[in-house]
């Protein structure tokens, strides 16, 4: 009776410790910034973050860290941001200052609060519908599943968290919702008609933030990913 109560201790504790950014976690992360990523993303108006790690295939706590760049973690229109480990004191020499700017004397900025539940995700699945494109750790590009429905399905949150993207910007993706749900999972919703969620916005799982729209030829197709960590992972291990 004690071993088995000392063995479900440290199954909480391990799963408890998931959540957090250890070294080892980091070191995995940062050997694995794919071939062909540049060196560094010249942040333009509208960009966030988080916009800009999922689109180079990057954790943003990485991406953060290899910048100086704080919480809430703000980045400015013509700041050059490394996307390399190690590339902040590189960077900070060509620019000749530090690349966080902090003074807000640069132009436009953009910030996303950090307030994403720290708990597991209560998965759910974002629409009722055919899975048309199953996962393929190998594709270029987009790695995620493609779910059928009617045009104008309601598209709903796979979990809590919060909106760190709500945009276009991503191309490929078009209307796109990113769902930070805690420091290991985001969520992103793709090819949408319409928007119903703004960045910063707090969401519940099953609440409602696009209606589907089409990829395409293919109309009434969502394009749906999870990333762990910063990596593309198959949604439906996952998704009950």
């Amino acid at each position: 009776m004690i071993r088995r109560g000392l063995g479900l201790v440290l199954v909480v504790l391990l799963i408890g410790c998931s959540e957090f950014d250890y070294a080892s976690d980091r070191a995995l992360r940062e050997a694995s910034v794919r071939s062909g990523t540049p060196a560094s993303h010249v942040v333009e108006s509208g960009d966030t973050l988080y916009q800009i790690a999922w689109a180079y295939g990057l954790d943003f706590r990485d991406v953060a860290r290899w910048n100086d760049i704080d919480p809430p973690y703000v980045i400015y229109v013509g700041q050059r941001l490394s996307l390399r480990p190690g590339g902040a004191d590189r960077q900070a020499r060509a620019d000749g200052g530090g690349t966080s700017g902090s003074d807000g004397s640069r132009g436009g900025s953009t910030a996303i609060r950090s307030s994403a539940p720290s708990g597991p995700v209560a998965w759910q699945w974002p629409v009722e519908g055919q899975v048309v494109r199953r996962f393929n750790a190998n594709a270029l590009g987009k790695q995620g599943i493609t779910i059928a429905a009617e045009p104008g399905t309601t598209v709903r949150a796979a979990g809590d968290g919060e909106v760190v993207y709500s945009g276009n910007g991503l191309r490929g993706y078009g209307n796109l919702v990113i769902v930070k749900h805690n420091e290991r999972f985001l969520t992103a919703y793709g090819y949408n008609r319409t928007v119903l969620v703004s960045e910063g916005d707090r969401v519940s799982g099953g609440d409602a933030i696009a209606r589907m729209g089409s990829a395409g030829n293919h109309p009434g197709e969502l394009h749906f990913e999870v990333r762990e960590q910063g990596s593309p992972v198959n949604p439906t291990d996952y998704l009950p």
